[in-house]
This record gives structure tokens, sequence and C-alpha cells, in this order.
């Protein structure tokens, strides 16, 4: 006797939709983008190149453009790592233990999403400027934090500390915890579970917060402006720059830092594109493989 194969689902009605509807929903769509995305960095790119490519590229010569490029690679190569860190010990904890106030820390983790940018640096004003909390004891020990690049560093972490733990908690949740606990039943130890079972099934949502994270060390504006003092070669980063140069009318350099920065950007969606892909990729194989089993 022959089994019945069972069918496939059949479509949802939305796919169904006529096509009036879609067309329009798509057209909205695509208008979005064109007004909102595309037509600005067209607009920031054609002001930079206004006076040439000679004048484009003789901004970036400029002492002070070159400190502030300097500085935000810093900050974010500080920032970056020590929320990588962050993330990876907050989404182990939250995915595979309970304890108490689990669900107070994963509204703290998410605080940064909720307060503005500003209020984060008048916050490390109150605790490190020099009327601050600690304000008296680092001046005893000739410790500057406001209007210095530590400053500048702390911010910029506490703005972006949630990106990596929030793209690996659901997905080391998802994904549960048997393969470790059969790994340590097998004689392997903490770091040896981590290092070849964990890390290898989390990789791509651990690379895509690491992306979305230093995009948002590079690019961040308001927190950074409020502690930085906007000290010319010391404590501008690009985005304070751009500010600063905007502010004089002197369009076309600020347009070309602009434009440094639209450039970042777009490389972190490409490379953002690119691990989506490889993480849809993946999946299918894992699924092929599963469908071959069976």
């Amino acid at each position: 006797m022959v089994e019945a194969r069972p069918q496939p689902p059949k479509a949802h009605p939305a796919i169904a939709d006529p096509w009036p509807l879609r067309a329009l929903l798509i057209g909205v769509t695509l208008a979005f983008l064109l007004i909102f995305l595309l037509l600005p960095l067209v607009t920031v790119f054609s002001e930079a190149l206004a006076h040439g490519v000679n004048a484009y590229f003789a901004v970036f010569r400029d002492p002070v453009a070159q400190a502030a490029i300097r500085l935000t690679l810093l900050v974010a190569a500080i920032a970056v790592p020590a929320n990588l860190l962050f993330g990876i010990c907050a989404a182990w904890a939250i995915s595979r233990f309970a304890f108490p106030g689990k669900s107070l820390l994963i509204t703290l983790i998410d605080l940064p999403f909720a307060v503005s940018p500003v209020v984060s640096g008048l916050i490390y004003v109150l605790l490190f400027g020099a009327n601050g909390w600690l304000g008296p004891f680092l001046a005893a020990h000739h410790l500057k934090v406001i209007f210095a690049v530590p400053g500048i560093v702390l911010t910029t972490i506490f703005v972006t500390f949630p990106f990596v733990a929030r793209e690996l908690i659901p997905v080391m949740q998802a994904q549960g915890s048997e393969e470790e606990q059969a790994a340590l039943s097998l004689g392997a130890n903490g770091w040896q579970t981590f290092w070849r079972v964990t890390l290898p099934k989390v990789r791509w949502g651990l690379i895509y917060g690491v992306i979305l994270c230093n995009a948002r060390a590079m690019g961040e504006f308001g927190a950074v402006s409020v502690v930085s003092g906007h000290i010319r070669g010391l404590t501008n980063t690009i985005p304070l720059h751009v500010e600063i140069l905007y502010n004089e009318y002197n369009l076309v350099a600020a347009f070309a830092m602009a434009s440094l920065l639209a450039l970042l950007a777009l490389l972190t969606l490409g490379i953002k594109a690119m691990v989506e892909w490889r993480m849809r990729l993946g999946l299918r194989l894992q699924a092929a493989s599963v469908g071959g089993l069976g």
C-alpha cells in the first residue's frame, strides 16, 4: 500500500492580494527609499565633489581631519571589543542560567535604546565632570575623563553595548544547551565547549552584532558631543568635525567628511548583507542535509 504524501500548505491569502495593492505598497516603499535614503546620499556626494576631485581629497590631508578620523577609529577599536566581551557574557548568562533579576538585566541591556544619547552624555558629566560625583577624586589624581578621550570612549561604549548582546541572546536561547552539555559530559572543559561548540553555532549572529555596534560607534554624535568639549585635533570625532565645518560654512569639507561616514555606512551595509546571505545559505544547506538524511 502506497502512503499518500502530505500536500504542501496552501499559499497565504496575502500572497494572492490584487496587483494594484501590491503595486501601491511596493511603490510607497520605493518612494520612501528614494526620498529618505538615495536622495540624501546623492546630495552628500554631489556637494562633496562640487569643487572637483582634488578639492575633495585635499580635505582629508588636513591634520585636524586626520585627527578626527584617527580618534573615530580608536574609539570604535576600543568600544567594539568591549561590547563584544560584554555581549557574549550577558548572552551566555541569560540564555544558560536562571537567577534572580534576570528580567531586570535584560531591561537594563535595552536601556540605551530608550535613553536619549544627549542624556547619556549628561550622565557621564554628572559622574566624572569637575563638579560631578567623582570629579574631586579625579582632579586630585590628575585624571581627566570629561573633555578627553576616556569620556568619549565611555559614552560610546554605553550607547552601543546592547547591539551584540541583543543579537546573541535570541540565537543562543533558540539553539538550547544540549550540545554544550554533551560536550561537557564527554570531558571537554568550559573553554573548549565555548570555542568548539557554542561559537560556531552563533558566529553569524555575533558578526552581525559586531557590525551594527561598529556602525553606531563610528557615527555616534549626541553623547560624544556632550563629553568631548569640541577640541580641534584632540576630542573631535568625524561627526563632530562635520558639525564644526558646516557651522563655519565650509560646505565642501563638511560634505567630504560626511561622505566618508556615508561610505563607512555603505560598507557596513554591504558586510551586513553578505552576513545575512551566508546565514540564509547555511540554513538552506542545513535543511537540505537534514532532508537528505530523512
